[in-house]
């Protein structure tokens, strides 16, 4: 985070998933708190996470390829094609979709949201 954001202005931020939670991240998280700001999501919200479905929009593009990866080359190979596939402005959506987001958990009181 200190490199990434020297201003000190950036947070951290994860979706209390329990590999999230688990008690070596707590602890970690506890034990570096003052070296970045932590922004606290509503407990297993993945719905509020845009690299859910970037990842998803990654794994659908290389379950469609024919033949499939078969070895970690031909994956990160995969992967580079699809990345190098998705629509201009396709992370922008994405980032922009954030408040809607967080509109969408409010009014659903932390419950499931269509995002």
């Amino acid at each position: 985070m200190s490199i990434v954001h020297s201003d000190r202005l950036g947070q951290f931020q994860h979706d209390n998933a329990t590999p999230h939670a688990s008690r070596v991240t707590i602890k970690w998280l506890q034990e570096h708190s003052s070296d970045f700001r932590h922004f606290h999501w509503p407990p297993k919200s993945p719905e509020m996470n845009i690299m859910e479905d970037i990842r998803d929009a990654f794994l659908h593009a290389v379950e469609k390829r024919s033949p499939p990866p078969r070895t970690p080359v031909d994956l990160l190979t995969a992967l580079q094609d699809s990345w190098c596939q998705f629509p201009p402005g396709y992370l922008q959506t994405s980032v922009e979709s954030t408040p809607c987001r967080f509109a969408s958990l409010l009014r659903a009181r932390g419950g499931p949201t269509r995002y």
